[in-house]
C-alpha cells in the first residue's frame, strides 16, 4: 500500500521557464539513468524478495522515495514549459516559419500529448522501457546493479546541474544529487554486510568445483604477438574473493571449427547450399510430418 502527500519531497521552483531544459529533464525521468528506472527496479526487487525481510523493507522504502523524485521532476518539467507554446512558438515562427520549428528546443509532444507536461519518455522522446529494470532474485547481484544505477543517475544529475543557471533548478538537483550519494552508500553497505568481496563469486551458492577453474581467475589476453597485456590488479596477486590467484593466459582456441548441418529444405536456402542427400531429406520430411 502506498500513501501520498500532496506536498513534494523537496521544493521545486523555476524562476525562468526553459522548454529546452524541460526536455533535458526528461532524461532524468524516463531515460535509462532516470528515476523511473530506479523506482521500478527497487520496487520489483522488493516485491520479489526472499530472505531477510530487512532488505525487502529497505528496498520498498527507497523505491517509494523514488516515486517522489519522479513527481519532483515532472513538476519541474511542467514549470519549465509554462508559457512556452505561445511565447516561444510565436517568436520562432516570426524568425523562421519552419514551425516554431522546435518550439525553443522542447519536445512538441510535451504540448501535443501532455498539454505542457512531462511524459514517460527520455530526452529524445523514446518511451521508458521495462528492459532497463533489473531484479535478479539474487540480493548481492541486485545491490551491485543498484550501485551502478545510482552512479549513472548521479552523473546525469550533475550534468543537468551544470546545464542550468536557474537557482531553483540547481537547488532541486542539488537535493537529488545528495540522495544519489546516500543511495550509493546504502547499497554498498548491504554489500559489506553480506560479506563484500568475500561473498564473491555471485551467486555464491553454486559450487565452484563445478566450474572450469583453470579459467576462474585468468585474464585472457587476445594480443596476437603476446605483448601489450595490460598489467593491473586483475593480472597478478590474490583474487578479490581470496579463493584464487590472478594470472594471464594468452588467448587460444579451445574449441573446434563450427560445422553446421545443411539447410532445412523447407527453409528454402539457395540450391547451391543444398548439399543434402535424398536419404536425409526423407528423414527430415518424416520428422516434419
Amino acid at each position: 500500500m502506498f500513501y501520498h502527500d500532496k506536498r513534494t519531497q523537496y521544493k521545486v521552483r523555476v524562476e525562468k521557464p526553459n522548454p529546452a531544459f524541460a526536455r533535458m529533464l526528461q532524461q532524468a525521468i524516463g531515460g535509462i539513468e532516470g528515476e523511473m528506472r530506479v523506482c521500478l527496479q527497487y520496487l520489483f526487487q522488493a516485491w520479489n524478495s526472499r530472505g531477510p525481510a530487512k532488505y525487502r523493507d529497505m528496498l520498498l522504502d527507497t523505491g517509494t522515495e523514488e516515486i517522489s523524485h519522479i513527481e519532483m521532476l515532472a513538476t519541474a518539467v511542467a514549470l519549465n514549459l509554462e508559457g512556452a507554446p505561445l511565447s516561444v512558438a510565436e517568436d520562432a515562427i516570426k524568425q523562421d516559419g519552419i514551425v516554431g520549428a522546435v518550439l525553443g528546443g522542447m519536445n512538441p509532444r510535451a504540448f501535443l500529448s501532455a498539454g505542457l507536461g512531462a511524459l514517460a519518455v527520455d530526452a529524445e522522446g523514446v518511451p521508458f522501457s521495462g528492459a532497463y529494470v533489473v531484479g535478479s532474485g539474487n540480493i548481492l547481484a541486485d545491490m551491485y546493479t543498484n550501485v551502478a544505477a545510482e552512479s549513472t543517475g548521479r552523473a546525469l544529475a550533475t550534468r543537468l546541474w551544470e546545464l542550468t543557471d536557474d537557482p531553483g533548478m540547481k537547488d532541486m538537483l542539488g537535493f537529488m544529487i545528495a540522495r544519489d550519494t546516500m543511495h550509493q552508500q546504502q547499497w554498498l553497505a548491504v554489500i559489506e554486510e553480506l560479506g563484500g568481496t568475500s561473498a564473491l563469486p555471485i551467486p555464491n551458492s553454486f559450487p565452484q568445483s563445478q566450474e572450469n577453474q583453470k579459467f576462474s581467475y585468468a585474464f585472457i589476453s587476445p594480443n596476437i604477438d603476446g605483448t601489450g597485456t595490460p598489467a593491473g590488479r586483475w593480472t597478478h596477486g590474490a583474487s578479490l574473493d581470496g579463493k584464487g590467484e590472478f594470472h594471464v593466459l594468452k588467448a587460444e582456441p579451445y574449441g573446434d571449427e563450427p560445422k553446421l548441418g545443411p539447410p532445412v529444405p523447407k527453409g528454402h536456402a539457395q540450391k547451391e547450399q543444398m548439399t543434402i542427400t535424398d536419404t536425409i531429406i526423407g528423414n527430415i520430411k518424416d520428422t516434419l510430418s
